[in-house]
C-alpha cells in the first residue's frame, strides 16, 4: 500500500520484516522501534502468529510487574524446496525460513536426458521430502531452481542452453508451479551460487564477484547487496569475454578468443590429453595437479591468469570488495587462485585492490542449494508476499 506522494505506508509485513534477523523482541520493543501504537503492534504480531511466521518465546526479564512476552522468526512453520540441477545430477532439499536444511536427496541425472525427465526426478524427490517436512507441520511457501545455463529470470524459462538440448525456453517454472502449487523461482546456476556463497560464507560483504570455474565460466555479480542479472538476465557471462591470447581458439559459441575455451576445465582436459587418451574432466586435470604434474600445474596457473585478466575489468567496473573463484576448477586451489591474483594485483589499480579478498569457495559444492532456498525464501517473505497472506485472513 502507498500513500499518494508514493511512499509505503507501514504495514505488517514491514513489521515482520524486522523480525526476521531471529532476535526475540517484545510488543513494547516493536512499538518503540516502527512507531506504531502498541495496541496496532498486537494486532499484527497475532496476524503473523495465525500465518505461523512468528511465535512466542520465552518472557521478557521483567523490571516490575508482569513480565512482557517476546516474539520471533517462527522457523519452524513453514518451508521452500530448493533444487539444484547439474549437469549430471539433480539435488533436492527442504530448508526452513532460516535457509537451514531440514531433509534433502539426490540422485544421478544428465541433463541432456531433457526437462521431462529431469522435471520429473526434481518432482518425485520434492514430493518424498516434503511428506516428511509435511509430518513435522511445515507448509510449502516457494521452490528455487538454479539451472546449468542461461535463464530469463522473469519466465523461468532456460534461453538457447549450451549443455541442456531439448531445454530451450522450456516453461520450468510452470511445470513445477502445477505440480507443487507455489511460486516457483528460476535462475542460472551461478547466481544461485553467489547467493548460496554470500549468504552462508559472507553476510557481511555487499560487493561480492563468484566465479564458476567447470565446464564453463560465469559470475554472480552481487553489488550493494544486491543480485545484479542485468537487462535480459546474462550480466556475469565471464566466459565469452574475448582474451587476446586465444584468438585462434574456437569457442563453442562459434566465436575465437573467447576465455572459456581457453581456460575453463573442458580446455585444460583438451590442452593435456595426448593422443592415446580419452577427453579429460576437470576432475582429470585436478588429480594431476595433486600428483605434482608440471604441465597440468602451469596450465591451471595459466588458466587462472586468462581468468584474472577479464576479472581486471570486472573490479574497475563495479569494484567488489571479494571474488571468490568457486566451481569444479578450484579443487586445484591455490595454483588457480595465483594466477587469477597475480594478474588482477598486476593490472588493476592499487586503490582498487587495497583491501580486495580473492579466495576460494568457502561451502563449495553447498553453495548451489543453499543459494536456490536464498532465492525461494526472499519471494516467499517478501512484503508484497506476507501482505498477501495477512490479506487471506480475512477472506
Amino acid at each position: 500500500m502507498t500513500d499518494i506522494s508514493g511512499h509505503r505506508d507501514s504495514n505488517t509485513s514491514d513489521l515482520f520484516q524486522i523480525m526476521r534477523d531471529g532476535q526475540p523482541r517484545t510488543r513494547s520493543e516493536l512499538a518503540q522501534t516502527t512507531g506504531l501504537a502498541r495496541s496496532t503492534v498486537a494486532l499484527r504480531i497475532d496476524a503473523l502468529m495465525r500465518l505461523g511466521l512468528l511465535r512466542p518465546v520465552s518472557d521478557a526479564i521483567s523490571t516490575g510487574g508482569r513480565p512482557s512476552t517476546q516474539f520471533s522468526l517462527n522457523a519452524a512453520g513453514h518451508s521452500v524446496l530448493a533444487v539444484d540441477v547439474g549437469a549430471s545430477h539433480v539435488r533436492v532439499a527442504v530448508i526452513d525460513l532460516t535457509g537451514t536444511v531440514i531433509a534433502e536427496g539426490s540422485d544421478r541425472l544428465d541433463i541432456a536426458e531433457g526437462p521431462v525427465a529431469v522435471l520429473a526426478l526434481v518432482t518425485t524427490l520434492g514430493t518424498e521430502l516434503l511428506k516428511r517436512a509435511a509430518s513435522r507441520g511445515r507448509t510449502l511457501l516457494a521452490v528455487g531452481v538454479g539451472l546449468p545455463g542461461p535463464v530469463e529470470h522473469a519466465t523461468g524459462r532456460p534461453i538457447n542452453p549450451p549443455i541442456m538440448p531439448g531445454w530451450d525456453r522450456y516453461d520450468v517454472a510452470g511445470t513445477l508451479g502445477a505440480h507443487f502449487g507455489v511460486p516457483v523461482l528460476v535462475d542460472n546456476d551461478v547466481n544461485i551460487m553467489a547467493l548460496g556463497e554470500r549468504r552462508l560464507a559472507w553476510p557481511e560483504v555487499d560487493d561480492l564477484l563468484f566465479v564458476k570455474v567447470a565446464t564453463g565460466i560465469g559470475a554472480g555479480v552481487i553489488s550493494g547487496g544486491t543480485l545484479r542479472r542485468g537487462a535480459q538476465g546474462t550480466a556475469g557471462d565471464l566466459g565469452h569475454v574475448y582474451v587476446p591470447r586465444g584468438e585462434e581458439i574456437y569457442c563453442r559459441c562459434g566465436n575465437r578468443g573467447c576465455l572459456e575455451a581457453l581456460a575453463s576445465g573442458a580446455a585444460l582436459g583438451r590442452m593435456l590429453q595426448t593422443d592415446a587418451e580419452s577427453p579429460l574432466s576437470s576432475l582429470d586435470v585436478i588429480e594431476r595437479v595433486r600428483q605434482g604434474d608440471i604441465d597440468a600445474i602451469q596450465a591451471v596457473r595459466q588458466a587462472g591468469r586468462d581468468i584474472g585478466e577479464v576479472l581486471t575489468t570486472c573490479v574497475s567496473l563495479i569494484n567488489p570488495s571479494t571474488i571468490v573463484i568457486g566451481g569444479s576448477l578450484s579443487a586445484a586451489g591455490e595454483f588457480l587462485i595465483a594466477g587469477v591474483r597475480e594478474a588482477i594485483y598486476t593490472r588493476a589499480t592499487p586503490f582498487a585492490t587495497q583491501h580486495l579478498e580473492i579466495t576460494r569457495s568457502r561451502i563449495g559444492a553447498d553453495a548451489a542449494i543453499a543459494g536456490a532456498g536464498v532465492l525461494a525464501i526472499e519471494h516467499a517473505l517478501s512484503n508484497e508476499r506476507v501482505d498477501a497472506m495477512v490479506s487471506s485472513l480475512s477472506e
